[in-house]
């Protein structure tokens, strides 16, 4: 389960970040479920990159250490955060494009 907890915080900081992105750039707001969904997506990709530079608390730290440190967890949750907002943005932007 502790290998688990540095994408589970991912996932959910994500799904905060695509809101948040939502609110900020209400006209490439995809609504409330849509931003989660999308948020949720980027937090893993965010996550997930930051795991492939070295720098996030995923699976790979969770396996050498004993538990997660504030570090990991805060780069769990920077991860998933931006990474979600940014993804958010992306699609929103691509939509609005499409649309016109």
């Amino acid at each position: 389960m502790e290998a688990y907890l540095p994408l589970i915080i991912q996932l959910v900081s994500g799904a905060f970040g695509g809101n948040i992105a939502g609110k900020l750039l209400k006209n490439m707001s995809l609504g409330t479920i849509g931003n989660s969904i999308v948020g949720i997506l980027g937090g893993g990709i965010g996550g997930w990159l930051l795991d492939v530079l070295g720098m996030g608390g995923g699976a790979e730290m969770a396996g050498a250490v004993s538990s997660m440190d504030l570090s990991s967890i805060i780069g769990s949750i920077a991860g998933g955060g931006v990474g979600g907002g940014v993804l958010m943005a992306i699609i929103g932007i691509l939509k609005k494009a499409i649309s016109k």
